[in-house]
């Protein structure tokens, strides 16, 4: 059973507060590596809160405060000692709207590796940027146009570009939310097909609007209503046979 695999990452009673306000409350929860594992829930209910827990960028809120114990690979990842910039490395994000950096499709693709000390040359370097666009379903559409802006591609190529960005540092999780809430249903298909493609090597965590597309993509789905978790399983059985009323009103269009 997949379940005997030690987790990838592991969040024990959770809490996270803006200021006075509570927006996560004690959530507890396993992501298991080389599986997709889709956060679902209507908006406003925390899943993009407590998806920002797991690479600390919450941490670029000054009146956050994150308490409870979230570790990768068993390490404390609020630890005084860890390296927040290694940390986002190993846990790299992907965010709703494309943001490539106003730089050549080359550069976006050589930063990470550039400022991680990654490459040992040119070479190396030239290398790591193709493995990375290939990987991320993008290379045959560029390959000739390496020198061109990142910003002048198609939305839908300038997420694929996002996620060779993020992957080329190597990293051993991908969080997403909502990466195709920007995108056309083209490429909304293109990027599911990656992540099915990228599942394999990495644990990926996406927060999705679309519950046919948490359907579709992941092994494990996790539905937050008010902060809370309420149900977290094997996407067939929330899907089909959830054991929560909430869950099932949910996923019937009840609200949401």
């Amino acid at each position: 059973m997949r379940d005997n695999k030690p987790p990838k990452m592991t969040a024990e009673h959770v809490d996270v507060f803006y200021g006075d306000h509570q927006a996560i409350r004690d959530v507890s929860i396993h992501i298991p590596q080389e599986e997709v594992t889709a956060f679902i829930g209507p908006s406003g209910c925390g899943k993009s809160t407590f998806l920002r827990t797991l690479n600390r960028m919450n941490d670029t809120v000054t009146s956050a405060r994150v308490t409870g114990d979230i570790r990768l690979d068993g390490e404390n990842i609020y630890a005084r000692e860890m390296d927040v910039v290694q940390l986002r490395a190993r846990v790299g994000m992907v965010f709703q709207k494309p943001n490539p950096f106003p730089k050549s499709i080359y550069e976006n693709v050589a930063y990470g590796p550039r400022i991680h000390g990654l490459a040992r040359g040119r070479a190396d370097l030239d290398r790591i940027v193709e493995e990375s666009l290939v990987r991320a379903g993008l290379w045959s559409e560029v390959k000739d146009r390496l020198a061109d802006s990142g910003t002048a591609l198609s939305g839908g190529q300038q997420q694929r570009l996002c996620i060779a960005r993020a992957i080329a540092v190597d990293p051993e999780v991908i969080l997403m939310d909502e990466p195709c809430s920007a995108l056309d249903p083209v490429a909304t298909a293109r990027i599911e097909e990656l992540i099915h493609e990228l599942r394999g090597r990495y644990a990926i965590v996406i927060v999705t609007h679309n519950m046919q597309q948490a359907a579709r993509v992941s092994q494990r789905t996790a539905f937050f209503h008010l902060g809370q978790l309420v149900e977290y399983g094997d996407t067939s059985d929330i899907f089909t046979n959830p054991r929560e009323e909430r869950t099932r009103d949910y996923i019937t269009g009840r609200y949401g």
